[in-house]
């Protein structure tokens, strides 16, 4: 869909396809790249995939196209999550491992619901799990909305709303976009502008993501920093535990079952915070296969650098991305679907609220004139004005907040004479009702909605 073109080694139907991870990517000819010949690339960024051996690497591939929307973004295609018996027989290799490789390294992790198929299998709860800690890179689509009615669709939300919160433990809730992402006729176009609105902040996310990459890098630079400081602080005090004849498997298992106590020790002698440490459990788990006695001693050199590169370095990498930044022109992402809603009248919000008229000749505001007339002449105009006090008394009717109704008040008093003629009178309950559609108001006055009283005559050449 964002693509708007099919890419190689791409099936999709209604039951389960494709079992392999596609890498979508620029090239100048269209093909596939199988994956033991992708880990060995040096020009691409898999070559540590290579360690999740053959049985993953037989079900990868990359998929080169010569498409305008891939030269900003690559896109990785997972497999789709199986459920029920299917999950219970192996893929032959660790998926959510997989998964967390490649969600540390991606800028966006969008997860795909159809309205008709909310059930979260276990498959997929654990895959969801396997995303902790890149939580703000998470978004959520749900797809097929059309194929259902508006009441049914609310009930769907609310569904998957609840069924998110179980599983993704964080306080604040998903951002969840909904829509008919595909390029067919709506089966039901009740939510027609809200599937347009959610389509549209969902092209905006990503296409910001070229923009912040290098920061995302450098998060990512941090955060890494911060990890292998604390694990030199581990590995060190299990190396000093260890003794140096006698008992040392019992010693490296006391150790192992120690883990909880020794990170609380490390917090408090290095003032570490406890988010910085890694998951006990894992950690269990990849010591067992260790041995400690071949661990190295603490050098207070190499932490100093590290915390001198967190002090002092990165800020001068921040302002030197801030300065590229300012310099380069905005990269966005182009071609696909992404130029579809941008130009022409089929754009967001084209000819409506404040840009309906935009493009005729008439006056907007004129077809509804005769009736703000009627209401004009019962204010008892002096000299074809009204006061403020008497426009007030009119405006207020409608409920809108003080605030929202002096910004329409300064956009319809075009002279600035602190009073309304007819016309300026017309234009004010116009705004009142773009207000009231549920459409912003303008910051200033576009040309086409100045009354025509108040339009500068064309100078004409002599």
């Amino acid at each position: 869909y964002l693509l708007e073109q099919d890419f190689p080694g791409m099936r999709i139907g209604p039951e389960p396809t494709t079992d392999s991870f596609i890498a979508v990517m620029y090239g100048e000819t269209e093909g596939n790249v199988p994956g033991n010949a992708l880990v060995v690339d040096p020009k691409k960024p898999f070559r540590k995939l290579s360690r999740f051996g053959n049985a993953f690497l037989n079900r990868f591939m990359c998929s080169q196209l010569p498409n305008e929307v891939l030269k900003s973004i690559s896109i990785i295609d997972s497999p789709g999550i199986l459920s029920g018996e299917k999950q219970r027989i192996s893929r032959g290799y660790d998926f959510c491992q997989v998964l967390q490789w490649f969600a540390e390294r991606v800028d966006r992790i969008i997860l795909l619901f159809d309205a008709h198929k909310l059930d979260i299998s276990d498959e997929f709860s654990e895959a969801i799990k396997s995303f902790r800690g890149q939580d703000d890179k998470i978004r959520v689509v749900l797809n097929k909305a059309d194929q259902v009615d508006t009441q049914q669709l609310m009930r769907v939300y609310g569904a998957l709303m609840w069924s998110l919160g179980k599983v993704i433990d964080t306080p604040e809730v998903l951002r969840v976009y909904i829509g008919s992402f595909w390029a067919h006729p709506l089966r039901n176009t009740d939510n027609r502008r809200l599937f347009e609105a959610e389509a549209q902040d969902l092209f905006k996310d990503i296409q910001s993501l070229p923009q912040k990459a290098a920061v995302r890098k450098l998060n990512d630079l941090i955060k890494r920093a911060r990890l292998a400081k604390v694990h030199a602080y581990i590995i060190s005090y299990l190396k000093k535990e260890m003794p140096s004849v006698f008992g040392k498997e019992n010693k490296k298992k006391e150790l192992i079952n120690r883990l909880p106590e020794i990170y609380i020790q490390l917090q408090r002698e290095y003032h570490i915070s406890a988010g910085d440490f890694p998951e006990v459990k894992k950690m269990q788990e990849l010591l067992e296969n260790c041995d400690f006695t071949k661990f190295h001693s603490l050098k207070p050199k190499l932490i100093e650098a590290v915390d001198n590169m967190l002090a002092n370095k990165i800020a001068s990498l921040m302002n030197l991305i801030s300065q590229e930044e300012s310099n380069m022109p905005t990269e966005m992402v182009h071609g696909g679907a992404f130029d579809g809603t941008m130009a022409g009248p089929f754009g967001h919000g084209y000819g409506e609220g404040a840009k309906e008229g935009a493009d005729e000749e008439e006056w907007v505001v004129a077809k509804d004139k005769p009736a703000y007339d009627e209401i004009f002449y019962t204010l008892s105009p002096i000299n074809g004005k009204i006061s403020g006090i008497s426009a007030k008394k009119e405006m207020v009717t409608s409920k809108l907040p003080n605030s929202v109704l002096g910004k329409i008040w300064k956009l319809a008093d075009c002279d600035g004479d602190g009073m309304l003629d007819d016309e300026e009178f017309a234009l004010a309950k116009h705004l009142i009702k773009i207000k009231l559609d549920g459409y912003e108001l303008p910051g200033t006055l576009p040309s086409h909605l100045v009354p025509p009283s108040h339009r500068k005559p064309f100078q004409t050449a002599e």
